[in-house]
């Protein structure tokens, strides 16, 4: 199953996020929850760096996606990036609702900041 935990911060931004894990829905090369969950994310971080200039921490090995995103960005910046995260939340709560034995969406909060 594939893990994606999204990391927010207590006023409720986009912090980081880690994609872990294989879908097991088909052989590798055929299995269409991984691929559409790779394309969505890898997707979203090229689109930030790409329409932002914003250049995430990001850690990608084999099964594992994670990405962190800077602090104390000018608010502008930080406004359009959080858009751009959110929209592939959006996407893969999508892709969660019809392959849900094989993508478990969590949300974690900071208590402090």
């Amino acid at each position: 199953m594939i893990q994606v935990v999204i990391n927010r911060t207590k006023s409720d931004e986009i912090q980081s996020f880690e994609i872990s894990g294989h879908a097991l829905f088909d052989r590798r090369g055929k299995d269409i929850v991984c691929a559409g969950v790779s394309a969505v994310s890898v997707g979203a971080i090229n689109a930030v760096h790409e329409l932002t200039g914003v250049t995430p921490e990001i850690d990608h090995d084999s099964g594992l996606l994670r990405c962190v995103v800077p602090d104390e960005l000018p608010e502008d910046t930080s406004g359009k990036v959080q858009l751009l995260l959110e929209g592939m939340i959006v996407a893969l709560r999508t892709i969660e609702i019809d392959y849900g034995k094989n993508i478990k969406i969590t949300f974690k909060k900071q208590e402090v900041e």
